[in-house]
């Protein structure tokens, strides 16, 4: 065989080879996603979905398995957290995208990596020595409320920090898509820089700065160790931002492996976790549709 026999031999592997990889993620993917299913399925099969995702009676002893409280604390938890952190994201995107000088962005770079690259129990630990004391002794009784300082507030505050890196991220690649000769263009018509950025560039990508939000709740609502450490974990509906919250990933990594003999436990947990990983996807899939449709905007 000559060079260029061997040299085409190798280009159809390799394209076979990516194709059977691309192919193993997806089938990986639904593999994972029939999986839960099945594990869930026992207490599908027993159990109407208003029973269990409308009652927020959790007595696995009795039988009774209601996961309105888990499901609340967990969307409660990540609204706090990405009120907080969506605009404190937009405002370092912008700064860092259209004002910032180049050792400026040079010196945030690697310390938004290393926010991001922080494992989440050390942010867990930092929330119980920091920020629950700060609700419990200063933000509580400010607004004329107790509160032990593990609720819904300090786990939504330690969560915002955590998603800032990949909503930033995400939100300057986005921005540094919008070509320049729209801000030329702005500036050359008069416009000061400020003018600019408001209604030009923050017009052009508002899709993808709305997929960077809906990456970072993605990442929130599947976050366990924080959470859990400075939530409360305490399974009622909360009622304000001051009151303790049991979210959906809590409830699987404090109870899985534990009390099994229970009937159905193991499969309530799995409901629990095909839950997370429905919302995690949808929300994915949301983003990268977004994301598409911006591309296929700026391309025409």
């Amino acid at each position: 065989m000559d060079r260029e026999s061997i040299r085409k031999g190798l280009d159809r592997w390799g394209r076979h080879g990516m194709v059977a990889s691309a192919m193993f993620c997806v089938l990986l993917l639904l593999l994972m996603a029939l999986g839960l299913l099945w594990k869930s399925w026992p207490i599908l099969d027993s159990h109407s979905l208003a029973g269990l995702f409308l009652s927020s009676v959790w007595k696995p002893n009795g039988g009774q398995f209601g996961f309105l409280a888990f499901i609340a604390g967990s969307l409660c938890i990540t609204g706090f957290a990405v009120l907080l952190a969506m605009p404190v994201s937009l405002l370092t995107t912008i700064y860092l995208s259209e004002y910032a000088g180049r050792r400026i962005r040079v010196l945030m770079s690697p310390l938004i990596d290393l926010l991001a690259g922080i494992p989440s129990v050390v942010y867990g630990v930092w929330g119980v020595l920091v920020v629950v004391p700060l609700v419990k002794d200063h933000l509580a009784p400010s607004w004329g409320r107790y509160s032990s300082g593990y609720c819904v507030l300090s786990a939504g505050i330690v969560l915002a920090i955590m998603i800032l890196p990949v909503i930033i991220h995400v939100g300057l690649d986005v921005l540094k898509s919008v070509p320049q000769g729209l801000r030329e263009a702005s500036l050359s018509l008069g416009a000061n820089r400020w003018e600019t950025v408001k209604h030009v560039v923050l017009r052009r990508a508002a899709p993808g700065l709305l997929a960077a939000n809906v990456l970072g709740v993605s990442r929130a609502f599947g976050e366990t160790m924080a959470v859990l450490m400075v939530a409360g974990n305490v399974a009622v509906v909360p009622k304000s931002a001051f009151d303790p919250a049991y979210p959906l990933p809590a409830l699987i990594a404090n109870n899985y492996g534990e009390m099994m003999s229970i009937p159905q436990y193991d499969s309530a947990l799995m409901l629990a976790a095909l839950m997370l990983f429905v919302v995690v996807l949808g929300f994915n899939l949301l983003s990268r549709w977004v994301f598409a449709r911006m591309e296929l905007h700026i391309s025409g």
